[in-house]
């Protein structure tokens, strides 16, 4: 592993000796959707070069990247999921952007073409594609000459020959909204999940007979339908109804989930395990991020995660004993999971034992042991198992998210030459700090020194609240593009003489459940607040800060707690941007719970306003940058306006940025660059003044 921080050490180092603009620390090209073909033999990824979405491929075995796409220019349209033909000769390629409530495709460049989600195969001998189908989410039949996808909620079956791309018509006709698609080994069923609002079925197409099921139908959630390797077997979770339980407040206790398992051939399911109740009986949707949670092993038993113990971690069970093992210990979380191409074992990304970072674990199926694979200095994510060795993309505090390949004992980096010629020199190590609000709670923080620092001087401060708020800013450039671009951006603020402060606030993932379900978070309370009210004083309480000019900014969540800062103590900032923040609870949680409307739930209603930054608008003194997509599907582009027109009538300072058709993670990369310039320009021009 030393090799590939040297790799990339004399790499960067060489591109680097000029004066550097904030785009710079934007301008590697970001890697994502890592994918390996059946047979370990090859790789392929996207990379997203300053907007300019294209796939990249590798093959054993030199593995020398090579570009399969021609698109051009910042279009704002993007690119993934890669889904490899079990023969590994054709890629399937989605290209496009998801629809509005109004079925509006997100199209911020104003491209005068429908920019909706489309499937693309490309043949990796000739490297010439074509256009599929419109549609998401496909998946090879298991001899690889057809392909299911979705489109509209529905499932749709086509051969991988047919040139037409036509859509043609669904493979059947079922009420709800489909996905989570898996073709049985044999290829004679489709398992898939069937989403009705209130709960979920499990169901299955029976190719040979035309028929669907929908097998042990129940009350609850039933998802994640996973084939035992016979195919004689599904598993899948279910998981009761959490109703009148208002987002974005803390859970801790509910109705266990459950695993369960089917007998194909009798359409008869059993429970194999649940849930103690208490702690662990909640199932975290977004903890591990993968698109599975059940795995069987070779000999029968099924792998999972499971909150028990204060993390997300690997348990395994005995569907006939019962018998439970616990694979992961330590403190930290298992974030996700990836089956190899061999079945055999399973990529695990995780922060155990290095919590402000993350690590890969290789869990051996047979042994259920598991074995770090990755530097414990360096930050890896997206891995995948090769046929002599791995790959994944890795980072660290001055070298932005790459794809490397581990062969044999030896590292290489993948494409290289594309590295930005204008990608910055100056960085600034990030220190990890402990910060104690006044109700005792602890949070972390990382700290941005600048670049010749002098102790005797003082400078101004900012400090970066990440979204989410279920994430984590990481000690080196983040795993999300959203992240990856503010680290930049962070990097930029201390480059130009500021102490810039990065704060992990309470009700964020990777400190375990208590710190995330922390008992009165977001709606039901507004307690992160005090986390950011005591980086302001941690900072003014240093002797190389002047605390006259410190200055909050953040996106989303983030936006919220700046909105909040800037409300319950103006007096401790001068300044602020909020960006796509949250103003009012009871406007965007609907967007999250349709089922939710004030007026029926009075007491949830009143503390969700109270904890909202409208509630303490009438506090707001400082000048503010508010910066908005008007197409944002997370956050309601009414926030931002309405926020405006009070703040106006109080006579408070404001200034605005919208981008017209762009939604709440920015798809073009050039409004990311204008929104941290402006950023900086704002905060600086305020800071000047004073």
């Amino acid at each position: 592993m030393k090799n590939f921080l040297l790799l990339l050490s004399v790499l960067f180092c060489s591109l680097q000796g000029m004066a550097q603009q904030l785009g710079d620390y934007l301008s590697a090209a970001f890697p994502t959707h890592m994918t390996a073909a059946s047979d370990g033999k090859a790789v392929a990824w996207v990379f997203n070069d300053k907007g300019e979405r294209n796939v990249f491929y590798a093959k054993a075995p030199n593995y020398e990247a090579q570009q399969l796409t021609q698109y051009k220019g910042d279009q704002g349209v993007d690119l993934g999921p890669l889904v490899f033909s079990p023969d590994g000769n054709t890629l399937l390629v989605v290209r496009g952007n998801p629809k509005n409530s109004s079925g509006y495709a997100a199209n911020p460049a104003q491209l005068q073409e429908n920019t909706q989600k489309k499937i693309h195969v490309v043949e990796l001998q000739t490297g010439k594609s074509r256009e599929f189908s419109v549609g998401t989410s496909p998946e090879f039949s298991p001899d690889g000459k057809q392909v299911a996808f979705l489109q509209g909620g529905e499932v749709y079956l086509k051969a991988l020959s047919d040139s037409s791309g036509q859509l043609g018509k669904p493979l059947f006709i079922a009420r709800g909204t489909s996905s989570n698609l898996a073709f049985s080994p044999d290829g004679n069923y489709l398992a898939f999940v069937s989403a009705r609002t209130d709960h979920s079925f499990v169901g299955l197409w029976n190719f040979a007979k035309k028929s669907l099921h929908f097998p042990e139908a129940s009350l609850d959630h039933d998802s994640y339908p996973s084939w035992s390797p016979d195919g004689t077997q599904l598993a899948y979770l279910r998981v009761p109804n959490i109703l009148n339980h208002l987002p974005f407040t803390s859970l801790t206790e509910a109705n266990p989930w459950s695993i369960r398992v089917l007998q194909v051939a009798t359409l008869t399911a059993e429970e194999v395990w649940r849930a103690d109740a208490g702690r662990g009986s909640v199932l975290v949707d977004d903890l591990p991020a993968s698109s599975e949670r059940l795995w069987w092993t070779p000999d029968g038993q099924l792998v999972f995660p499971w909150e028990k113990n204060n993390w997300m971690q690997l348990y395994a069970v005995h569907p006939k004993t019962k018998q439970v093992k616990h694979l992961s210990p330590g403190e930290g979380q298992v974030e996700w999971v990836q089956t190899s191409y061999t079945k055999k074992e399973l990529l695990v990304t995780h922060n155990i034992g290095n919590i402000d970072r993350r690590q890969v674990s290789l869990l051996d199926l047979s042994t259920l042991e598991m074995r770090l694979l990755s530097n414990p200095e360096s930050i890896s994510w997206a891995p995948v198992a090769l046929e002599k060795g791995w790959a994944c993309f890795e980072s660290n505090w001055n070298q932005p998210g790459w794809p490397i390949l581990h062969l044999s004992g030896s590292s290489k980096l993948l494409a290289e030459a594309l590295f930005p010629k204008e990608f910055p020199k100056t960085f600034s190590k990030p220190q990890a700090l402990t910060i104690q609000a006044k109700d005792g709670y602890k949070s972390s923080a990382q700290l941005f020194l600048p670049p010749n620092y002098d102790p005797k001087k003082k400078y101004p401060a900012v400090i970066f609240l990440h979204g989410g708020s279920r994430r984590q800013m990481l000690l080196g450039y983040n795993y999300g593009i959203y992240y990856s671009h503010t680290y930049g951006a962070q990097q930029y603020f201390a480059s130009q003489g500021y102490i810039a402060l990065t704060l992990n606030y309470r009700s964020g993932i990777g400190y375990g459940m208590d710190f995330r379900e922390e008992k009165n978070f977001g709606a039901g309370g507004a307690s992160e607040v005090q986390d950011v009210l005591a980086a302001a004083d941690y900072l003014a309480s240093r002797s190389d800060v002047d605390a006259s000019r410190i200055a909050p900014w953040g996106g989303s969540y983030g936006g919220y707690l700046t909105a909040h800062a800037l409300t319950q103590a103006p007096e401790k900032f001068h300044v602020g941007v909020d960006i796509h923040g949250v103003h009012n609870w009871n406007k965007d949680i609907p967007v999250f719970a349709p089922w939710y409307a004030p007026e029926k739930f009075p007491e949830m209603a009143d503390l969700a306003f109270r904890s909202s930054p409208m509630a303490h608008v009438e506090n707001w003194e400082d000048p503010v940058l508010l910066i908005h997509g008007d197409d944002d599907r997370n956050v309601l582009f009414s926030e931002s306006v309405e926020l405006a027109e009070v703040l106006r009538k109080q006579g408070v300072y404001v200034e605005q940025l919208v981008f017209p058709d762009e939604v709440h993670a920015f798809l073009l990369h050039q409004n990311w660059v204008k929104a941290f310039e402006e950023t900086y320009r704002f905060i600086t021009k305020h800071s000047l003044e004073k």
